[in-house]
């Protein structure tokens, strides 16, 4: 009886989370149901998972099974405007509606007023949306419980008796729930949630009732309860949940494909590893029997075809994620660390047992990876290849930010709820109802967006599982998402992209221009014995380089003197936040020391010790869960991986994880292990809550890590340009050229005459890129350089004439010092940019004059400008200045103490000047508010700061800036930091007191235009 029951995933519209939809039909007894979200397919695998887990014979149904079955469909609505429901009869229509949606989102365009006719499918019109004479056989009128009266006295309805079904839509579960669902409105809306138009709201009635209840509502109209118990009837939708769904050949059949990677596996084994080893080629074969096995042959080629194409396209990328386990990946060159050399665990990547897909994650240079895209696209067809897509859910603070702008509050109250909600909680009735409804709404879903770089190459039509979305992007999403493409049999590929191999191809290509050296960073195994490298970990000099270059990383590599390969392969995976916050890194760091000291350590269990004696009993990656869950608790692999994947968070909910951890209990308790233990090993096991790395992952992070490293050792300065080109570091830009002024370079302002659209270097002079400059037209700044090659700008005026733009525009270069090469001051510069663009107000800026003449001096009383002034504007215009920093703050004391005296100053509270790089706000496990804070001093040595919560309150951070910081130095394996007690914000020098001395006008050394590249 119910044709339209919405979840949470008519976002911004429903209220129940698929698994409550699920116990609402339980609760009234409804077996069967179509969901119907608006204008998406997001709810259906998930709500078919829960039917197939809990229904009456399922290991998983618990004490309550319940048979549920539904149909799908989807309604369609203009905005607020609900113009028709469309329910899928079978597999085939549904696949027609996702189609029909599709074409919609792929051109943009209003679904139309009247659905237009599709195969295998019913149509059901709002009341009063249409006459039943205008309908088609499959097309239907939905008359609603408070519209009976209506009905009643609507002539039609006797005419055409078999027009009309019952439409009872359900959105939610209670009144509470109403509010919610008011509230989503209003947010949607941007509007109060006093001025939300009741024909934005849905109507309150729209709960789930018994159906007796519901026919008991109609008895007065038996055709509408038989009209809708032959529809309900009709539809149905079949998946085999599970069920490999994925692209199954590459070559045009499975032989084909089996012989192709056989043979290029086998010939990448021969190069790489001694064929003659029989422990080795055992491996080698037992990975290739349980690919085939499991059916995964083209998954492997699909990726290694795309491994080729990089290659050919000159591509650099990094294969990683739990595919680095596996020897055979590694033979086809998806991925670059050897698993025989790391003892790779390959039954984290696939095992015979293991149902859930293996995992490739191939990153590529961030401008590299659309192109990537294409390929894919093209080469395995639009109708079956789709980006994924993700549910972005309410978090705590986005909620608070909403809810207070629906109830008017104005936004320094929202700010400072948002920051110190503590504080307002219970500060008057709107804002106690405020947070009682961010508490419900956490964690709803709020939009569809796009997956980080999930691809998924499907053999039938995508159409047959979802409709698309197509965001600005331009490439089509999913609306289901990770979880749900698993449970339905698609395995995603990971086409990630980040900015770190973007840097390298950058520096490389810098390395070449300005030194003339060719650099090959694929030497790896030399990489791993430069001292320069070894020398930058152990102190902590890797600003720029990837993964490694963090605060936390930064201490972590110090306190460790990482110098090698395999611990900073370990660091790459503690540093992450479930292995740092359960202890487990500290105790790693305390063990790592007292092993190398020639000690020893208490392990949890001896068992534990042998499964993990590389990392000192320590879990530390993703297979050590696996091995522990597999040999310590006798789990089975296929239990152990559901383990593993259980603390992501989502499975946990899941029967399955449930059942998986009660057994884990009972066999630890059956093998006599002290509870203590049985405990602990649960608690460091929970505490990876999905984010610890494979050690494949931690692995091939770290051999980028090393090439960035190799990079900075013995190319420092070009390695700065190319991360400052990339603008994906964990710094702002600014940091990036202190720390290259910090390596020898000088960096210059902006220069209409060397400087590119991106930063550039010449010797040992970095040149800032007009990219840089705030408010400067990127058409402008590409242009100035493309122009340049015509011959360099022999003054303001020829490039003005050569440069389409308006005063305001030139002003913002002159300002910046980008025609200092002219001699003359910005004063004068500005000066004859105004003439220049009042004489040409008259005249055709495009006509050719027939002279290129310079325009007459005139003469200018005498200007006056303090070389500070120039510092301010660079702060406006570039975000900070160009000189040191210091000599602009309104301070002469500096403290008694430089970042390089810290370790010398143990247990001493110091005073210390600091301008800041960058900080972290965290939470203790009270809940109080604490911060982390990283500065450099006036030597431009970096220091770090702790803020604990009784400080971080009574002086918080107001911005960047300098700080005088009083504190006590402490120290933690060899790491100094200050524990701040109290900070005081400095202000700069105020501008206005600067001192002048008169401008005089210099003739540059090279203003004559004989001696500039000019053509005549």
């Amino acid at each position: 009886m119910f044709l339209n029951c919405h979840t949470a995933l008519s976002f911004k519209y429903g209220t129940l989370p698929v698994d409550k939809l699920f116990e609402e039909a339980r609760r009234c007894g409804v077996h069967k149901l179509i969901l119907t979200e608006i204008n998406n397919t997001a709810s259906y695998i998930e709500m078919l998972r829960l039917c197939e887990e809990r229904k009456p014979g399922s290991p998983l149904a618990g004490e309550h099974p319940f048979a549920l079955e539904i149909g799908v469909g989807i309604e369609c609505r203009n905005e607020h405007e609900l113009l028709y429901i469309i329910l899928a009869q079978n597999n085939n229509g549904f696949e027609k509606i996702n189609r029909f949606l599709s074409h919609h989102n792929r051109e943009n365009k209003k679904l139309p007023e009247r659905a237009p006719e599709i195969e295998d499918t019913f149509v059901i019109y709002p009341f009063g949306k249409t006459e039943p004479e205008q309908l088609r056989s499959n097309e239907f009128i939905g008359i609603r419980k408070h519209q009976l009266n209506q009905f009643a006295l609507y002539t039609a309805r006797k005419e055409f008796p078999e027009k009309f079904v019952i439409l009872h839509p359900v959105t939610f579960a209670t009144k509470t729930d109403f509010n919610t669902h008011r509230l989503l409105r209003a947010i949607d809306n941007n509007t109060l949630l006093s001025k939300l138009p009741a024909h934005e709201q849905a109507h309150p009635e729209e709960v789930m009732m018994k159906e007796e209840e519901l026919e008991n509502h109609f008895r007065s109209y038996p055709e509408l309860i038989r009209n809708t118990k032959k529809i309900l009837d009709q539809c149905s939708i079949r998946f085999n949940l599970k069920e490999d769904k994925n692209k199954k050949t590459v070559l045009g059949s499975t032989r084909a494909d089996w012989d192709f990677l056989v043979t290029h596996a086998w010939e990448g084994f021969q190069s790489r590893y001694d064929v003659s080893h029989p422990d080795l080629r055992e491996r080698f074969e037992r990975e290739l029997n349980i690919i085939k096995r499991k059916g995964f042959g083209a998954y492997y080629l699909i990726a290694y075809d795309l491994i080729r194409f990089a290659k050919d396209r000159g591509f650099e990328y990094v294969g990683r994620g739990s595919g680095a386990n596996s020897v055979v990946a590694y033979c086809l060159g998806i991925t670059n660390v050897d698993p025989i050399e790391l003892d790779l665990y390959f039954e984290r990547f696939l095992n015979v047992e293991r149902s859930s897909p293996p995992d490739f994650d191939l990153d590529f240079s961030w401008d590299n990876r659309d192109e990537v895209y294409d390929y894919l696209f093209r080469t395995y067809g639009q109708d079956h290849v789709c980006l994924l897509g993700t549910h972005v859910t309410y978090q705590k603070r986005s909620v608070l930010r909403e809810l207070g702008k629906v109830f008017g509050l104005p936004k320094a109250e929202i700010d400072a709820i948002v920051e110190e909600p503590h504080k307002f909680k219970n500060r008057d009735h709107i804002t106690e109802l405020i947070f009682r409804y961010a508490d419900k709404m956490k964690d709803l879903p709020a939009n569809i967006s796009i997956h980080a770089g999930g691809v998924l190459i499907t053999e039938k039509p995508i159409y047959a599982y979802t409709a698309l979305e197509l965001p600005p992007k331009g490439y089509p999403v999913s609306h289901f998402e990770m979880h749900n493409a698993e449970d339905m049999g698609i395995f995603k590929f990971d086409i990630l992209s980040q900015r770190g191999l973007g840097h390298l191809k950058e520096t490389v290509k810098h390395v070449k221009r300005n030194q003339g050296i060719d650099v090959n960073i694929h030497r790896f195994d030399d990489f791993k014995k430069d001292e320069k490298i070894k020398d930058l970990m152990r102190h902590s000099k890797a600003m720029g380089c990837f993964y490694v270059e963090s605060p936390a990383m930064r201490m972590l590599l110090g306190k460790l003197r990482c110098d090698d390969y395999l611990t900073l392969v370990a660091a790459s995976s503690i540093i992450r936040p479930g292995v740092a916050r359960s202890g487990m890194m500290r105790a790693y760091i305390e063990r790592f020391h007292t092993v190398r000291n020639g000690g020893a350590y208490e392990a949890i269990h001896p068992l534990m010790d042998e499964l993990m004696r590389e990392t000192f009993g320590v879990m530390v990656y993703q297979e050590d869960v696996i091995k522990v869950a597999h040999h310590f608790a006798g789990l089975t692999l296929t239990e152990a991986d559901v383990l593993r994947r259980g603390m992501s968070g989502k499975y946990r909910s899941r029967e399955e994880f449930k059942r998986v951890q009660d057994k884990f209990f009972e066999n630890c308790r059956a093998r006599n292990y002290p509870e203590h233990i049985i405990e602990r090993v649960w608690y460091e096991i929970e505490s990876f809550s999905g984010y610890s790395f494979a050690k494949g992952h931690s692995a091939s992070y770290a051999v980028e890590s090393y090439q960035s490293l190799y990079l900075k050792a013995h190319y420092p300065l070009e390695f700065m340009v190319g991360v400052i080109n990339n603008f994906g570091g964990f710094y702002k830009t600014e940091f990036y050229f202190h720390e290259a002024r910090m390596n020898g370079a000088t960096i210059k302002a902006p220069c209409v005459n060397k400087s590119e659209y991106l930063t550039t270097i010449y010797g040992k002079e970095i040149f800032i890129g007009f990219i840089h400059l705030k408010s400067l037209e990127t058409k402008v700044a590409q242009q100035i350089a493309v122009e340049r090659k015509q011959g360099a700008y022999r003054s303001l005026n020829d490039f003005m004439r050569r440069i389409p733009l308006g005063l305001e525009q030139v002003r913002i270069l002159i300002r910046m010092g980008a025609f200092r090469f002219t001699g003359k001051s910005k004063q004068k510069l500005l000066w004859e940019a105004m003439l220049y663009c009042s004489n040409t107000k008259t005249k055709n800026r495009n006509t050719s004059e027939l002279f290129d003449t310079e325009p007459s001096e005139y003469p200018l009383p005498v200007l006056q400008r303090n070389q500070l002034e120039d510092a301010f504007d660079e702060i406006e215009l570039l975000g900070f200045p160009l000189c040191d920093p210091f000599k602009l703050v309104a301070t002469s004391n500096f403290g008694d103490t430089r970042a390089t005296e810290l370790l010398n100053k143990l247990g001493k509270v110091v005073t210390i000047l600091g301008y800041v790089v960058t900080t972290k706000n965290t939470g203790t496990i009270k809940g109080e508010l604490m911060h982390f804070g990283t500065f450099y001093d006036q030597q431009g040595e970096v220091f770090d700061t702790v803020h604990f919560p009784d400080s971080a309150k009574k002086f918080p951070f107001r911005g960047r800036g300098f700080y005088f910081i009083k504190g006590k130095v402490v120290e933690d394996f060899g790491i100094a930091t200050i524990e701040v007690s109290s900070m005081e914000k400095i202000p700069l020098i105020n501008k206005k007191e600067l001192s002048y001395e008169p401008l005089h006008h210099t003739q540059p050394k090279n203003s004559d235009p004989a001696t500039l590249n000019v053509s005549p």
